[in-house]
C-alpha cells in the first residue's frame, strides 16, 4: 500500500531518486518510477496527511510534476470554438464526475483514452460534490494530476468546476451573499488549477413572469457577472471555459425560444461589464433527465422520456450563437443503447456521474462488510433527507452517496479495487465508442496548447531543504 508521510522531510525522501528540487522547480529524473512507485506516495500524502505543511508540499510536488511531465491542466475552450465554427462533428465530449477513488479513477479513464487515441474526456466535480465527498478543489485537482501522471499521460487535462449553482432559497433572502459564494468558489477554483467552470443560475428562472426575457433575467445576469469575473481571473493567457444553464434539470424541457432569450439577455449584460468578453461556450440544457436517475422500489431505475429533438434543436440554436452546442445532464444511468444517438443531435457534451458510483457500490467484489457500513451509516446520517414515500432501498440508494467522504480511506485503500476499476475501465471504452471520441486526439492536440504555469514553491519544503 502506498505510504502517507508524516512530514516534508519524510515526503521528499519518498522521491528519492525520482525526482529533486533545483532552484524552486522540481525536476523529474526518472519518469517511469515516478509513474509506477513515487506518484503513489504523493497523492496519499495529499489527501490522507494530517499535517497541513506536508498536504501543501505534496500539492506542489503533483502540480510541477504534471507541469514536468507534459500532463497539464488546461481549457476545452479553443476545441469547443472549433465545433461552433463547424470544424468538426460527431463527438460529445464525456464530462466524468470523480465523487470516489478520484486518483485512481483518473489513471483508468486517461489510461482508456490513451487505447483509443483519445484526449476528449473531462474530468469533473460540482460544488456540491465537494461537500459531502471531502474533495475541495484543489484537493480534487491534485488527485486527477495524479492520475494522470501515473496513466504516463502527456496532453492536455481538462478540469471542470460543474454545477456552480445559486440555492434559491438563499438567493431569495440574500442574493449578494448568496452570489459572493459562488464568486469565492470560481476564485478557488481558478486558483487551484481548474480552466473551466460551469455556472448554473437557473435555479434563479422564474417561470411566473409574462415574457421570457423576465423569467430568464436573474439567469442571464448572474452567469454574465460571474463571466466577467472569470475572464479577470484568468492568470496564464488561458481562456477559461465557461458554461451557462438554462434548465433546471429534473424540471420542465427547454425550449429554443428560452435559450434565445437567454443568450440575448446574457450577451446585452457581459457587454456592459467587460466589452467584447469572450462568452460562453456550451449551455445546459433539459431535455427529460434527472441527476442520478429516479430510484424505484425494488432498486432499479425508472426509465427516461428523453427527448433528442430537443437537444438536437438547442444545439443548433446554440451554434448559431457562437457556442459549441447544448450540454446533457443527467445522462450516466441512461440505458446503453441510448449514448450512441447523443453525437447526432449535435450534442457537445454529456455528464456523467452516479453511473460510475453505482457500478462501484453494486459491483460483485464490494465488500459485504463496507457495503452494511454505509447503509448503516446512511440511516444515521441522512434520515432529515428521506422522503416520506421512500422504501428503504431507494432512501440507501438517494443517500449513499454522501457517505463517500467519511468512507474515502476505506474506498481508496479497498482491497479489491483492481477488479471494480477494470470494470469501470470497460464501461469507460464502451463510452468512449458511443460517443465518437476514440482518434480524437489529433484534433484535441490541434486546437488545445496546454500552457506551462509554475506554482511558487512553498515556505515548508524551503524549510526542509
Amino acid at each position: 500500500m502506498p505510504k502517507v508521510a508524516g512530514s516534508v522531510k519524510e515526503l521528499l525522501a519518498a522521491l528519492d531518486g525520482i525526482a529533486r528540487i533545483e532552484g524552486e522547480r522540481l525536476v523529474v529524473t526518472d519518469e517511469a518510477g515516478l509513474r509506477t512507485r513515487g506518484i503513489y506516495d504523493v497523492i496519499w500524502t495529499a489527501t490522507f496527511s494530517e499535517d497541513e505543511a506536508t498536504v501543501e508540499a505534496a500539492r506542489w510536488i503533483v502540480w510541477e510534476a504534471s507541469q514536468a511531465v507534459g500532463a497539464r491542466s488546461a481549457s476545452i475552450q479553443d476545441l469547443y470554438n472549433a465545433r461552433a465554427r463547424g470544424d468538426y462533428d460527431g463527438m460529445t465530449v464525456p464530462a466524468i464526475n470523480l465523487r470516489a477513488q478520484t486518483f485512481d479513477m483518473a489513471r483508468v479513464i486517461l489510461e482508456t483514452a490513451k487505447k483509443n487515441d483519445s484526449a476528449a474526456v473531462i474530468f469533473e466535480l460540482a460544488r456540491s460534490e465537494q461537500t459531502y465527498t471531502y474533495q475541495r478543489v484543489f484537493e480534487y485537482a491534485t488527485s486527477v494530476l495524479a492520475g494522470a501522471i501515473a496513466a504516463g499521460w502527456v496532453g492536455p487535462v481538462f478540469i471542470q468546476g460543474d454545477h456552480y449553482q445559486f440555492n434559491a432559497k438563499k438567493y431569495a433572502v440574500d442574493p449578494e451573499k448568496m452570489t459572493a459564494e459562488i464568486r469565492k468558489g470560481c476564485r478557488d477554483a481558478i486558483a487551484a488549477g481548474y480552466r473551466n467552470i460551469d455556472i448554473d443560475s437557473s435555479t434563479l428562472v422564474d417561470l411566473s413572469f409574462d415574457s421570457l426575457d423576465k423569467q430568464q433575467h436573474e439567469n442571464y445576469v448572474r452567469a454574465a457577472e460571474l463571466t466577467a469575473l472569470i475572464r479577470s481571473l484568468e492568470v496564464d493567457g488561458v481562456t477559461v471555459s465557461v458554461g451557462g444553464e438554462i434548465g433546471e434539470v429534473g424540471k420542465v424541457n427547454s425550449t429554443p425560444a428560452e435559450l434565445k432569450a437567454y443568450l440575448d439577455g446574457y450577451r446585452r449584460e457581459l457587454d456592459a461589464r467587460a466589452k467584447g468578453a469572450i462568452g460562453l461556450s456550451k449551455v445546459s440544457v433539459q431535455t427529460g433527465t434527472s441527476h442520478g436517475g429516479t430510484p424505484l422500489a425494488d432498486g432499479g431505475v425508472a426509465k427516461v422520456a428523453l427527448d433528442f429533438n430537443v437537444l438536437t434543436q438547442l444545439s443548433t440554436v446554440a451554434r448559431e450563437y457562437g457556442l459549441s452546442g447544448a450540454v446533457q445532464h443527467g445522462a450516466s444511468t441512461l440505458p446503453d443503447d441510448m449514448f450512441h444517438r447523443f453525437p447526432a443531435t449535435g450534442c457537445a457534451e454529456i455528464h456523467l456521474a452516479t453511473g460510475f458510483q453505482n457500478a462501484l457500490f453494486e459491483h460483485p467484489a464490494f465488500p459485504a462488510e463496507l457495503h452494511k457500513a454505509i447503509e448503516e451509516w446512511v440511516f444515521a446520517n441522512c434520515q432529515d433527507e428521506r422522503k416520506p414515500d421512500q422504501t428503504d432501498i431507494q432512501f440507501v440508494y438517494t443517500g449513499r452517496k454522501k457517505a463517500i467522504g467519511p468512507f474515502k480511506r476505506q474506498l481508496w485503500d479497498l482491497p479489491t479495487k483492481d477488479v471494480i476499476l477494470a470494470s469501470q475501465a470497460a464501461k469507460v471504452d464502451f463510452l468512449f465508442k458511443q460517443l465518437g471520441t476514440p482518434g480524437s486526439r489529433a484534433l484535441v492536440e490541434k486546437y488545445v496548447k496546454p500552457v506551462e504555469f509554475h506554482q511558487p514553491l512553498p515556505e515548508a519544503v524551503k524549510a526542509a531543504l
